[in-house]
C-alpha cells in the first residue's frame, strides 16, 4: 500500500518492484481514463510493460457478469495470458469489475489497484472483495481476490466534484462509529473548508493523508481477523449498508451514490440501534450532523417509494436462512452484530427516513 502525492508518474517504477511478466490491462471508465490513462501507460512503458487499455461506461450498471465477460474478451483478442497482470484505475465499482477479473482470468492473476475516489481509497481497495452485480442485487457473485498493490495518489483527487469527493466521508463515519470514536470526534472539530483541501496539516502531515492512512487501517485490521466473513468480525463493516444498497438498488443505481445510499443506511442503522442496542439519541443526533456537515443526504425524497426498499432488503447478503445480520452500535466508537433485528424493525426505519 502506497499513499502519497504524485504517485501516478511512478506507478510503473512501484509496479515492477513487485512483477516482472510485462504485459497488462488497464481497466478504467469513461469518465476516469481521459484524465490519468495516458500518465498512466507512459509510466507502464517506461518500466518495460506493455498495457492495454480497455474503457467501459462509467457506474454501476457497468458491474455485470456481461460486462467483465467483455473484458475477458478484450484481454484474451490482446493476447494477454496467466503470467499477465490487471490494473483497475478507477473508483469503486472498477476496483470491484478489475478485481473479478482479476479473479477468474485463467484461474486468478495478479491485480493492482490505483483509486481515483476518497471513497474507493478508504473502503473498497482494501480486504480483497470484488465481484458484480445482479439484477436482484449488489455484489451476489464475486471472489475474495486481494490486491498484490494499492497506490493511493491523493492528487487524483482533485479532480473530483464535491459530491464525488464528499460520498467518501460515509465511508469514513462509519468506521468512526464502529471502530474509532477517537476520529469521529476530530472530524467534528472540522472546519467546513477542511475536508476538501489537500494541504491543511495534521501533525506535520496532509490532514487527508493522515486520515485515509487511518481508514485502511481500521478496515485492514476488522479483515485480518475476519478475511472470509465467516465469524461475524467482517459484518461489523456492513453497518449502514442493509439497508445503504437497498435504497440503491430501489433507486436503479442512478439516484444516489453509495455514498450517499450509505448515509441513509447509516441513519437508519442508527433508529434501529437505539430499539435493540441502546444507543442514545442524542449520539444518533451526533452521527447524523456529521454526515449532513460533509453534505450527505440523511432523509430520503418524500416521493421515494419505500416499498421499494424493503422489496431489496431481502435481497442483501447479510440475509443467512432468511434471518438479517444486522449491524448495530451501542454507542460511537463499537458495534456488533445482532440476530434480534426483525423486519418490522427494518420497515420502521426505513419509512422514518
Amino acid at each position: 500500500m502506497l499513499i502519497d502525492d504524485a504517485l501516478l508518474k511512478q506507478v510503473g517504477a512501484h509496479v515492477h518492484r513487485h512483477l516482472k511478466c510485462k504485459t497488462c490491462a488497464i481497466i478504467s471508465d469513461s469518465n476516469v481514463a481521459p484524465l490519468f490513462a495516458k500518465c498512466l501507460n507512459e509510466s507502464l512503458a517506461s518500466a518495460g510493460f506493455r498495457p492495454t487499455l480497455i474503457t467501459i461506461p462509467p457506474g454501476e450498471k457497468s458491474k455485470t457478469l456481461e460486462q467483465a465477460g467483455a473484458i475477458c474478451d478484450q484481454m484474451i483478442a490482446a493476447g494477454l495470458d496467466r503470467q499477465s497482470f490487471v490494473i483497475g484505475l478507477g473508483g469503486g465499482v472498477i476496483g470491484d469489475i478489475s478485481g473479478f477479473v482479476a479473479a477468474i482470468y485463467h484461474r486468478g492473476i495478479p491485480h493492482v489497484q490505483i483509486p481515483t475516489t476518497l471513497l474507493a481509497m478508504v473502503d473498497s481497495s482494501i480486504g480483497g472483495k470484488t465481484g458484480v452485480n445482479t439484477r436482484d442485487g449488489k455484489n451476489l457473485i464475486g471472489a475474495i481476490h486481494h490486491p498484490l498493490l494499492v497506490i493511493d495518489d491523493v492528487d487524483v483527487l482533485r479532480t473530483l466534484p464535491r459530491r464525488e469527493f464528499n460520498q467518501g466521508f460515509a465511508e469514513i463515519i462509519k468506521h468512526a462509529v464502529i471502530a474509532d470514536g477517537k476520529m469521529f470526534r476530530t472530524l467534528q472539530r472540522w472546519k467546513a473548508g477542511d475536508p476538501p483541501s489537500l494541504g491543511s496539516g495534521v501533525a506535520g502531515a496532509p490532514a487527508l493523508q493522515q486520515l485515509i492512512k487511518r481508514n485502511i487501517k481500521i478496515k485492514s485490521k476488522i479483515v485480518a481477523k475476519d478475511e472470509r466473513d465467516q465469524t461475524g468480525e467482517r459484518a461489523l463493516l456492513n453497518f449502514g449498508h442493509t439497508v445503504g444498497h437497498a435504497i440503491e438498488r430501489a433507486g436503479g443505481y442512478r439516484e444516489f451514490l453509495h455514498g450517499e445510499a450509505l448515509s441513509l443506511g447509516i441513519v437508519a442503522a442508527c433508529a434501529i440501534s437505539i430499539k435493540k442496542a441502546g444507543l442514545l439519541p442524542d449520539q444518533r443526533d451526533s452521527i447524523v450532523n456529521l454526515l449532513r456537515r460533509f453534505q450527505l443526504p440523511t432523509r430520503l425524497p418524500r416521493n421515494f417509494l419505500r416499498k421499494k426498499i424493503l422489496e431489496a432488503v431481502k435481497f442483501d447478503k447479510k440475509f443467512e436462512a432468511g434471518k438479517v445480520r444486522f449491524i448495530v452500535t451501542p454507542q460511537i466508537g463499537t458495534a456488533h452484530v445482532s440476530r434480534d433485528v426483525t423486519m418490522k424493525d427494518v420497515r420502521e426505519a426505513i419509512e422514518g427516513l
